[in-house]
């Protein structure tokens, strides 16, 4: 076989088990494997976890910070500077940016990735041309899935209808949208949900990004999501406005959501960062109601959005940081609660991305991470280093490093 990694602990209190990979599969979890094998890795009790899941991350727009800062740190300040800034990006300014990005995530154990790739009539698709490369280019590393995102709206910037259509052909793993940034939230929506009718594909919508719950679309995105035939097939990122909602008016939505299947992705660093501006006291945390989601039945997932721009000014493409400030930030801490925050950028966003072969199970996808943590339940709050990252059958990653403590 390719490798056998040696004593890993794969689940909380449980027995240490050795996992034999042979062409990019899992092919044994047992006690005791003795076997030949290309590569031992002696993990030693240490946490062997799948590869981490980034569910929502916008590539093409990443690392831009410093060129037109968003000083007033609003939602509208970011999509301004951003639109002065993007007829600007060259295609090998995207490539640039858009591999350090990728090679961030690498190095942190990502080993699947969702990103958003914007297109509008002023800068064409120089992004998105660039991204569709990048995604074959990097596919031994990473497994990249690309949403048709129409970021400056369908029909608010006339001609992006067409051009959704164009980057369907092109290309394109989702159709997404973002129904609060155009004229009309609802025909909005519609006009995504026959797109993807056409092309027979999932849908991924920037939902409801607001600090209030007054004009909220979630709820017809579900009851579309069901009468379309689209259920378990569509999710949403931010949703952070129902988090503005009392808890009768709540409940019936996350029910409603949790029978179209409708996945969540919490993006807590950017909805922190640009929220609540106006607040002048006792300032609102404008995230998504990640614990009431979760308790509802909602298949909840935690995403990075943006990594240095006008959106979030700040990242370094580590899941497992993001996923460690979404605990306190969602109350997420307790004895009770923290053990399915890992699950939240591992299986539920494998669930949403729809991933086939994915986790620890005999005949998977050997797709895994190593951390230096002896604890299932405390890996994310460990912040843990990635000793090896695996990919495909592949080590990709490993982490060599010397700490000497002196007395």
């Amino acid at each position: 076989m390719d490798i056998l990694i040696k004593k890993a602990r794969i689940a909380e209190g449980a027995e240490l088990r050795d996992i034999a990979i042979d062409n990019g599969k899992i092919v044994g979890i047992e006690a005791n494997i003795e076997a030949e094998a290309g590569r031992v890795i002696e993990a030693n009790g240490k946490v062997l976890i799948p590869g981490l899941v980034e569910s929502h991350l916008h590539l093409d727009k990443a690392l831009i910070a410093d060129r037109l800062p968003n000083k007033s740190g609003t939602l509208q300040e970011a999509i301004r500077v951003t639109g002065q800034l993007k007829p600007t990006f060259t295609k090998q300014d995207i490539r640039d940016r858009a591999s350090r990005t990728l090679d961030m995530l690498v190095k942190n154990g990502t080993t699947h990735l969702r990103t958003h790739s914007e297109f509008d009539p002023s800068q064409g698709f120089t992004g998105l041309e660039v991204i569709l490369e990048l995604r074959e280019e990097y596919k031994n590393l990473i497994d990249i899935q690309v949403v048709a995102f129409p970021q400056e709206g369908i029909f608010k910037a006339p001609g992006t209808d067409k051009m959704m259509y164009e980057a369907m052909e092109m290309g394109c793993d989702i159709v997404g949208g973002v129904p609060y940034n155009d004229i009309s939230a609802k025909e909005h929506i519609d006009f995504v949900f026959e797109l993807a009718k056409k092309y027979n594909k999932p849908i991924d919508l920037h939902q409801d990004f607001k600090d209030d719950a007054e004009g909220t679309t979630i709820d017809y995105v579900a009851e579309k999501t069901i009468a379309e035939g689209f259920v378990g097939r569509v999710s949403v990122g931010h949703l952070t406005s129902i988090a503005a909602m009392p808890r009768e008016q709540l409940l019936p939505i996350i029910e409603k959501m949790n029978e179209a299947q409708i996945s969540v992705m919490s993006l807590p660093c950017t909805d922190l960062h640009l929220g609540a501006r106006n607040d002048a006291y006792n300032v609102r945390r404008t995230v998504t109601p990640i614990r009431a989601l979760r308790d509802g039945g909602v298949n909840m997932c935690i995403a990075t959005n943006n990594i240095r721009n006008a959106f979030t000014p700040y990242g370094n493409g580590d899941l497992m940081l993001t996923a460690m400030i979404a605990i306190p930030v969602g109350h997420l801490g307790g004895a009770d609660d923290l053990h399915t925050v890992l699950p939240m950028i591992t299986t539920n966003p494998a669930k949403a991305l729809d991933l086939k072969g994915y986790g620890i199970a005999v005949g998977n996808n050997a797709d895994l991470v190593l951390l230096d943590s002896e604890s299932v339940t405390n890996a994310i709050i460990d912040v843990p280093t990635r000793l090896f990252v695996i990919k495909s059958g592949k080590v990709t990653v490993e982490t060599v490093r010397t700490v000497k403590v002196n007395a």
